[in-house]
Parts: structure tokens; C-alpha cells; sequence
């Protein structure tokens, strides 16, 4: 148990510059105490276990490369708001110059 104190939190909501209530309190302390203990558990990890960046086995799925036609311009247009000569047109960004 790391004891994470109720004046530990408020020291920290004081450098962090945030109001915090008596019950706020309260339960960050017992939060905080308990992820430092999750964490301190990995030091109990035995020497002889390997590290392992996956615990399940990953495998890509991938489809094959292939050339196919795409959506013709006219028919990706008909659905745009605003279309102009042959492109999306969209409002221009503040500030940008032509």
C-alpha cells in the first residue's frame, strides 16, 4: 500500500491550481493510492518472464492490390453541398491569401 494521503492531493490540486472538495478529497486519495499500487505491482514481476509487446496474436488481413474503377467525378460531386468547376468547394480558410 503506497498511502496516498488526503494532504498529498491537496498538495498536488494546489500546484495544479485546482479547487477541490473535502469529498473530491477524499476519493482522488484512494484512487491515486490505488493506481500507484497497480503500478508498483510490475516491479513484482519474476526476472525470468519475457517481455511481450502482445499478448494476443495480431495477424494482417489484407485484400489484394488490385486496380478497380473508382466513383466517377460527376456522381461524387452530385452529392457535394457546393461544387466548383469540377471540385468540392468548401469556404475558405480565415486568414489564407489566394
Amino acid at each position: 500500500m503506497s498511502d496516498i494521503t488526503r494532504d498529498d492531493v491537496a498538495h498536488l490540486a494546489r500546484l495544479a491550481r485546482l479547487a477541490v472538495t473535502d469529498d473530491e478529497l477524499d476519493t482522488f486519495s484512494r484512487q491515486i493510492d490505488a493506481i500507484v499500487d497497480t503500478v508498483s505491482a510490475v516491479g513484482d514481476i519474476p526476472d525470468d518472464v519475457p517481455p511481450t509487446a502482445q499478448v494476443v496474436p495480431q495477424t494482417n488481413v489484407l485484400r489484394p492490390d488490385a486496380v478497380e474503377p473508382s466513383l466517377p467525378r460527376e456522381a461524387a460531386l452530385a452529392g457535394a453541398p457546393s461544387a466548383e468547376e469540377g471540385r468540392f468547394r468548401v469556404p475558405r480558410i480565415l486568414g489564407e491569401e489566394l
